[in-house]
């Protein structure tokens, strides 16, 4: 009686593994991910943002733009272009998030803090590595550089139909 007890809890639960699994392969890389937002009639679509700031500055804010490149160690930060072909550079508030790493060319609108930040080389060099630039590349950078930056406390991908 125990065996065939074991088949049957067996037959029930590898099944259901393969649906949890299944289910969580095809999961969607759109939605919002960290905080849930409203989506304003004044989401800026360009850098202009940041021309009205300095590097002590910050402002609270929404951007939208095409996401050029994603962290590809966990989704910790992303590259967004804007329509002015300014980049920004993404980071999520308090790293409470990270989005798929397969969601370059995608849509994106970002609810969170812009400003301004020169980056140290050191952190350029890191972010290469985790680009998986090769070390030659990487030993190529050797000064400090101005950059838009954000802070998201949430951001919507949106598929692009």
């Amino acid at each position: 009686m125990s065996i065939m007890r074991f088949f049957n809890i067996y037959a029930t639960v590898l099944p259901m593994f393969f649906v949890v699994m299944t289910n969580a392969q095809q999961q969607e890389s759109s939605g919002f991910y960290g905080e849930q937002f409203d989506l304003s009639q004044k989401t800026n679509m360009t850098s202009e943002v940041y021309g009205k700031i300095t590097s002590k500055d910050t402002v609270q804010t929404q951007l939208t733009g095409i996401i050029r490149e994603v962290c590809q160690a966990k989704g910790c930060w992303m590259k967004v272009r804007l329509d002015t072909n300014d980049e920004v550079f993404v980071k999520f508030k308090d790293y409470g998030f990270f989005v798929p790493t397969d969601v370059a060319n995608k849509n994106v609108v970002m609810n969170g803090v812009a400003f301004l930040e020169e980056i140290s080389v050191e952190e350029q060099q890191h972010y290469a590595k985790d680009r998986g630039d090769s070390p030659e590349e990487i030993a190529k950078i050797n000064t400090p550089k101005k950059t838009l930056r954000f802070e998201a406390d949430g951001v919507l991908i949106k598929d692009n139909n």
